[in-house]
């Protein structure tokens, strides 16, 4: 059942809360997406079937939480997913990221020290709104992002992504892949060879980046940026069951 936090900011956050053992899995999703997609749902039946803690959640602006998305930002995203973590009592963490929400679990691994069990990242897409976009606007594009406050974008999920002057600046505040990232709980990384959003390249440039002493990185031939067929799940559910085996 669909419960609600009330942040420090105002806003009501949508969540899912599912009781059960062991560290709790944190799924956080992407830019523009909600905690109905079909990687969450898996992962709470998953979840409810092997009595594992599990919690999924709609950042501000995004499904079924309060917020304006024109107004918000990275930075905003974060503390969400800060604020909602503390649903867990303090309990070990596991957190899976999927694109943007790779870049979100990434900040929280800076902070959680040792509650920090585990890491998963799908599609990863840290500091996209600098790399991945302000990096390959055209010069027309970023005037019209910097004169009109925001850009729409044509997207493959439905209505234009508007890119505004404020998530640009706010994501330039929350930069992962400028400076260190040590890592002392198991990671992996998972990405599509066919993923058109995220490249192959910046899965590389990501585990380059991070150290860690169990750190791991997958290609699935023929994936695409949702990473969400059978085939996907079973890959996440292995690696998953694999890493709470640690614990």
């Amino acid at each position: 059942m669909t419960k609600f936090l009330a942040t420090q900011t105002g806003q009501k956050l949508a969540y899912s809360f599912t009781k059960g053992t062991g560290p709790t899995v944190v799924f956080l999703g992407g830019f523009k997406s909600d905690m109905e997609g079909s990687k969450a749902i898996f992962l709470e039946k998953w979840a409810k079937k092997r009595n594992r803690s599990f919690l999924r959640f709609d950042y501000s602006g995004h499904g079924q939480s309060s917020g304006d998305f024109l107004n918000l930002g990275i930075g905003d995203w974060f503390n969400d997913a800060k604020q909602i973590i503390e649903l867990t009592k303090n309990n070990g963490l596991i957190l899976i990221g999927s694109s943007m929400g790779g870049w979100i679990s990434l900040l929280l691994s800076r902070e959680l020290g040792s509650r920090l069990k585990g890491l998963i990242t799908i599609a990863a897409a840290p500091d996209f709104t600098e790399d991945s976009m302000w990096k390959n606007f055209t010069e027309d594009q970023k005037k019209e992002v910097l004169n009109k406050g925001v850009l729409y974008l044509p997207s493959d999920y439905g209505e234009p992504y508007p890119i505004t002057r404020y998530l640009i600046e706010n994501g330039r505040q929350n930069l992962v892949l400028r400076e260190p990232l040590e890592l002392t709980c198991p990671v992996r990384l998972m990405q599509g060879t066919e993923d058109t959003a995220v490249t192959r390249e910046t899965a590389l440039k990501l585990f380059d980046h991070i150290s860690a002493d169990d750190l791991s990185l997958f290609f699935k031939r023929g994936a695409d940026h949702s990473f969400s067929d059978q085939g996907c799940l079973e890959i996440l559910e292995k690696n998953l069951e694999n890493m709470l085996e640690i614990w």
